[in-house]
């Protein structure tokens, strides 16, 4: 068995603000050292609930843990250059096959192609076409899973624009046909096997419409 860890950290970032304070210092007679954090839900690794995207959708608390902790597919699209668009036909050779209701992986290796610190990350990242977008919701998975941001505007937030809410064509297609988001999973290239059991377990922050979690896969386990 082998359990790989597929998280982004938590620190300061450009794009989202963190606040890591440490209260106490045990070398000086503290009793405890208290760390408190403040951050986003949607940044770092983390899922995204459907009222993320949907109104009066459910919030993170009704995400069932077995629609982001289960078996998983990988599906390998680290052939997929930079900037470019990744079609159903893409997807299709990448799946190694499996049945409805199954976690999918779309591991670009992108956090070993760009440093998430750094811009190029979200601007040069390859992205899935409207197409894409209703190939994966009509394999009907539980949760699908990105190592890259995935849909287009997403770079385009970094400049403060916003357009219509369809072209986020994955929140738009997956969470409106109510399949969980898991965003952000970073290390995917250290992945050896088409299939896994995977965790993105979320936080449970009442109301909130995502929220950090720890991303791993074991391997090894028959899934």
């Amino acid at each position: 068995m082998k359990i790989i860890d597929l998280s982004m950290p938590i620190a300061p970032h450009f794009r989202w603000p963190v606040e890591l304070s440490i209260k106490g210092d045990i070398a000086s007679g503290d009793q405890f050292r208290v760390s408190k954090i403040a951050g986003p839900c949607h940044g770092f690794s983390h899922v995204d609930a459907a009222a993320h995207f949907v109104a009066g959708a459910p919030t993170i608390e009704a995400t069932p843990l077995s629609e982001v902790v289960g078996a998983c597919r990988v599906l390998d699209l680290s052939a997929r250059p930079a900037n470019a668009p990744i079609e159903p036909e893409h997807l299709a050779a990448a799946d190694p096959g499996g049945k409805e209701g199954e976690i999918l992986l779309l591991a670009a290796h992108w956090n070993d192609r760009r440093d998430h610190q750094d811009k190029s990350f979200w601007t040069e990242a390859p992205w899935l076409t409207l197409e894409s977008a209703q190939w994966l919701a009509a394999r009907k998975p539980s949760a699908v899973a990105f190592d890259f941001p995935q849909d287009y505007p997403i770079r385009l937030l970094l400049e403060g624009k916003e357009v219509p809410k369809p072209e986020h064509v994955t929140h738009h297609v997956l969470l409106s046909h109510g399949v969980t988001l898991i965003e952000y999973v970073c290390n995917t290239s250290r992945l050896s096997a088409p299939r896994n059991l995977f965790s993105a377990a979320p936080l449970l922050i009442p109301n909130a419409d995502g929220a950090p979690a720890r991303f791993y896969a074991i391997e090894g386990l028959p899934v």
